[in-house]
């Protein structure tokens, strides 16, 4: 659901952390605990891996001591803030399968354009690339699926405008999911970049609303003594 993710979608070259969203439930807690100790993977902050903090939308966060992963990080999350449950992101889930023959799931490209939605600097970056790679992948034969999530999503100007002249009906029908769209239409790039600009103020301040609670956990959590902290 990360920069791995990203690279498979062609929105980036390189990721060094490998970022999982999984389903927290005990017998697949059980399942990653046997993974990561086969990593030898050891947490390295707050909070332990508990189910009780997963659910909560708290990421646990692991260095890889494998040689063949050594220093390899992994976080693991289950609850995010703008997305669906776990069962709903699996079934729409995208896999990939590599030229040896391995196979990867990856959350699909609107479920990761919505994760990537955060407080975050670094993410905004790989949202716009994650749009535009697939605008430049499948505009010559788009269906109306693409179509709306292009006119949804993407955060370039210059590719807003040249959606909403290539299809102004559609264009007319969206402001009210996305009322920058009306900007798209009538041409004026100005406002579109004010109004991309208070979409992602919005959403940052959302988020940073939405982990409030949970950075006092984790605070709350660091200051406890070691022991009564593991997992």
């Amino acid at each position: 659901m990360g920069g791995q993710a990203c690279v498979f979608y062609g929105a980036a070259e390189f990721s060094r952390d490998t970022d999982l969203a999984i389903l927290a439930d005990a017998a697949n807690l059980s399942r990653l605990r046997a993974a990561l100790a086969a990593l030898q993977a050891e947490v390295i902050a707050v909070p332990p891996l508990r189910l009780q903090y997963l659910r909560r939308g708290h990421a646990v966060h692991f260095r890889c001591r494998h040689p063949e992963a050594f220093r390899m990080r992994v976080d693991v999350m289950s609850v995010m803030r703008g997305v669906d449950s776990f069962n709903k992101l699996w079934a729409r889930r995208a896999t990939v399968t590599l030229p040896d023959g391995f196979s990867a799931d990856l959350m699909s490209l609107p479920d990761l354009v919505n994760a990537k939605k955060t407080q975050r600097e670094k993410d905004w970056p790989m949202l716009q690339r994650l749009v535009e790679a697939h605008y430049f992948q499948h505009r010559a034969t788009a269906n109306a699926s693409q179509l709306a999530f292009w006119f949804l999503e993407l955060r370039t100007p210059e590719l807003l405008l040249e959606l909403a002249r290539r299809h102004p009906a559609l264009c007319r029908r969206l402001p009210a999911r996305r009322p920058l769209l009306a900007c798209a239409r009538l041409g004026d790039n100005s406002g579109l970049e004010r109004g991309l600009r208070d979409e992602e103020d919005r959403e940052r301040q959302a988020d940073r609303a939405c982990w409030l609670p949970l950075r006092r956990e984790l605070e709350a959590l660091r200051h406890r003594p070691r022991a009564a902290r593991k997992s």
